[in-house]
């Protein structure tokens, strides 16, 4: 696992993935400032009452703080979302460079990515907003912080990449098969989470991460068709 961990960091800042790195960032980044935005935005609607000077000035504070700790809590769900735009990208490329011998993946149809990265959005931002509000429970929001996490991140991430060459069942019984090492896995990219602007590589890193997981851990049982094609699990490729 800690190999696939370090090939896949390799090849994030590797002219390989640069260039889906700066893109998935930018996005990330856009993304992170419009949330930023409507969050003040909601901070203010709710903390904009006459008062005094010093009143002010604490509610000032107060809802500098809540802006920082919020935005820091919806990067896992940003990067939950720009990873599923950029996932079919950037697992094509490591599956070109590590495995060029063997027959590439299937793009999701882009509604379904869509879809999904979507539903996936949702619940991160739901936990982890949660987690939030738990915050002045002293280690109370960290465990649940890092937990929800590497369970929610590690598994779209790991059943978005199988799913390239399963369907959404057999990648989420792969997932469940393997549940302590996704879920293992996810606990090396929760603490990337904690880190400011690194945390902003999760999205390219943990894919590729998860690809050469999800290698590992199945590898591809291909044999040659009588026409010459390759066959993986009975489907032609």
């Amino acid at each position: 696992m800690l190999a696939a961990a370090l090939e896949a960091l390799r090849q994030t800042f590797s002219p390989l993935l640069r260039g889906v790195l700066l893109r998935s960032i930018g996005l990330a980044l856009g993304l992170l400032a419009v949330l930023a935005i409507a969050l003040e935005a909601a901070l203010t609607h709710v903390l904009n009452v006459p008062s005094y000077p010093w009143v002010e000035t604490t509610l000032a504070v107060v809802a500098g703080l809540g802006l920082v700790f919020g935005v820091f809590y919806l990067v896992p769900a940003v990067s939950s979302l720009v990873a599923g735009l950029f996932l079919d990208e950037v697992a094509e490329k490591v599956e070109a460079d590590s495995y060029p011998a063997d027959p590439r993946g299937t793009a999701q149809p882009v509604l379904r990515s869509l879809l999904y990265s979507l539903r996936f959005f949702g619940v991160v931002l739901a936990v982890n907003l949660g987690a939030l509000l738990l915050l002045l429970v002293p280690g109370v929001n960290v465990v649940i912080f890092f937990v929800a996490n590497a369970y929610l991140i590690s598994r779209e991430y790991f059943e978005l990449a199988a799913m390239r060459y399963r369907t959404p069942e057999e990648a989420r019984a792969l997932r469940q098969a393997n549940a302590t090492k996704v879920f293992l896995a996810g606990l090396l990219l929760t603490p990337i989470l904690l880190v400011p602007v690194l945390n902003l590589i999760v999205p390219v890193f943990g894919t590729a991460f998860m690809v050469h997981l999800h290698r590992r851990l199945a590898p591809l049982p291909v044999r040659r068709a009588p026409d010459g094609g390759c066959v993986i699990e009975g489907k032609a490729l």
